[in-house]
């Protein structure tokens, strides 16, 4: 087999981000080498917190977690995520805490001397607000130009947003910060609301990593109220995926069907703040353009994900 990819997480969990990272622990075709924490779903704190515990759960405290954004560029977040993943962000499941400690650096800095470091082109996968990265193409644009591979997981092309009518979470979390990433040079995917919201994880998934040992026990107890969110709010039968199908992509490249295009990201202060505006019409050739993920099968990648999780 090839050497694995190395590979950083950049996130805010987050019930669906606490399974993401499981995954990409349970995948040998990445090297999960660093976890930058933002904010998003609950504060910084507690974000930074869960990601400690969640890398204890799969018996990877050794991964450094380092801190990063605590709000927005510009703005700040008008109101987290609490009653979707709980006030803490882990749906009421108390995870042990782990033995390690944050890591002394910024996480933009942590980042960056990683990408320095790294005789490898680096995956980067940012499944929250687009803060952190922002802040490293600002900072550290020579580092950032070293990214081999952005997957993001953020914005919708036609499918409407999830916090408002057009914007989905974590772009309207930080509208700046994707700005600033989407409109980079960054050889980026964009994992929006059109593949992931199709991707759903029934119960009987749930079951079958549940039975298959405690921490397939510990994930599913996470994932319990979550379940209600997307049935009670968009009557889907199950757990939307977001963040891990973005890993999905990251780990196995071409899992997505993508299609290059133009993407600009609303900043105005109006109802549009947030909305990700994909130039649908042609394929594009700009050095700016995103390959947005437009085709996805959705059995497939839940397959994957509960195969994977089945053999932490």
């Amino acid at each position: 087999m090839p050497a694995p990819t190395p590979l950083v997480i950049d996130t805010d969990p987050g019930i669906d981000d606490a399974l993401a990272i499981l995954l990409a622990v349970a995948s040998p075709e990445v090297d999960l080498r660093l976890v930058t924490t933002v904010h998003g779903n609950v504060d910084l704190a507690r974000t930074t917190e869960n990601a400690l515990r969640v890398l204890h759960l799969a018996e990877r405290s050794d991964v450094p977690v380092a801190a990063g954004a605590a709000d927005s560029l510009v703005h700040p977040q008008p109101r987290r995520a609490g009653h979707v993943h709980g006030e803490a962000g882990l749906g009421g499941v108390v995870l042990p805490p782990s033995p390690a400690t944050v890591d002394p650096r910024p996480a933009v800095v942590a980042l960056a001397d990683l990408l320095t470091r790294s005789a490898e082109p680096v995956t980067v996968a940012a499944i929250g607000p687009l803060t952190n990265l922002a802040l490293l193409l600002r900072v550290f644009p020579a580092e950032a130009s070293r990214i081999g591979r952005l997957v993001v997981m953020g914005g919708s092309a036609a499918a409407g947003g999830n916090v408002t009518a057009v914007a989905e979470f974590n772009a309207w979390a930080d509208a700046e910060a994707a700005h600033v990433v989407l409109s980079s040079a960054l050889p980026t995917v964009l994992v929006g609301l059109d593949v992931t919201r199709p991707t759903v994880l029934t119960a009987a998934g749930i079951e079958r990593f549940a039975a298959a040992g405690p921490v397939g026990e510990r994930a599913a107890a996470i994932l319990g109220d979550y379940v209600d969110e997307p049935r009670d709010g968009h009557g889907t039968p199950g757990i939307v995926v977001h963040d891990a199908l973005a890993l999905t992509e990251a780990i196995v490249p071409g899992t997505l069907g993508t299609v290059r295009r133009d993407v600009v990201v609303d900043t105005t202060l109006g109802a549009g703040r947030g909305q990700t505006l994909v130039d649908r019409r042609s394929v594009s050739r700009a050095p700016t353009a995103v390959e947005v993920a437009e085709t996805v099968d959705p059995a497939a990648a839940t397959e994957f994900l509960v195969g994977r999780l089945c053999s932490l």
